[in-house]
């Protein structure tokens, strides 16, 4: 059972654990809690019944619905991201300026972007955006990525390149920049990359278009980055101390 409540915990920052089976032991070197998390929501709560009694519509659509609980994960990972990457970069002030440090700080900046978008920049909690950018949003709210030549054209891309690099190019390429995930986080970004591109080869085939689960799976990159921010900040605050004492 303990085993069992490690592998769910995607910030446990020990190796991942030996996974005994009736078939022999395995010993993944990547976290395998995306797997999971995928085997949970397909294979349970997609089916869960009484959703539609309860909330009006299945706890599976409630899960991946606009302005859902998974959403609502997305917005709070990456804030906690940012606030640590922000932590990070003040533990190493006093080392110089380098690529590791302008590493940190992009990508605080691209955490702190993201969970704004994520709620439209405080809309869907205050009610208060900008009619200009409302204009322009294909959802009618205050945010960059749903204004329709980006959402349409440059949107999935930008999931499937980001994810490639986090998920391998980055700890393949440049394993010296540790604000780049380890291979560790693999799962967290490719499984991401895979969806968008067979959603986006179904959307150009003969066939109809995939079920869009987006939230789903974007859910998995913001818990990605913020177990590779939490264990960072954890190395990081026993650097310090080890070069203190």
């Amino acid at each position: 059972m303990n085993q069992f409540l490690t592998l769910l915990n995607p910030l446990n920052s020990t190796p991942q654990p030996k996974i005994s089976t009736p078939w022999g032991d395995l010993s993944p070197r990547v976290d395998i809690f995306p797997v999971i998390y995928l085997a949970i929501i397909y294979g349970f709560i997609y089916i869960l019944p009484f959703g539609r009694d309860i909330i009006g519509i299945s706890w599976f659509d409630w899960c991946r619905s606009e302005d859902g609980p998974l959403e609502w994960i997305q917005f709070i990972s990456f804030l906690c991201s940012f606030i640590i990457c922000t932590l990070i970069l003040w533990k190493r002030r006093k080392l110089s300026i380098n690529r590791q440090s302008m590493a940190w700080l992009v990508l605080a900046i691209v955490c702190f972007f993201v969970a704004g978008e994520e709620i439209s920049w405080g809309e869907r909690i205050t009610g208060f955006g900008f009619d200009s950018i409302r204009s322009l949003n294909m959802q009618g709210e205050s945010n960059i990525h749903n204004i329709g030549f980006i959402h349409h054209k440059l949107l999935d891309p930008a999931f499937e390149i980001s994810c490639i690099f986090l998920g391998w190019l980055g700890w393949r390429f440049w394993p010296q920049i540790d604000a780049f995930p380890a291979r560790r986080f693999s799962l967290y970004f490719l499984l991401v990359a895979l969806f968008y591109l067979y959603f986006d080869l179904s959307y150009a085939s003969t066939i109809k278009q995939i079920r869009n689960d987006q939230e789903i799976f974007e859910v998995l990159m913001s818990i990605g980055i913020l177990s590779h921010c939490w264990n960072m900040l954890i190395s990081t605050r026993s650097s310090i101390k080890s070069r203190q004492s």
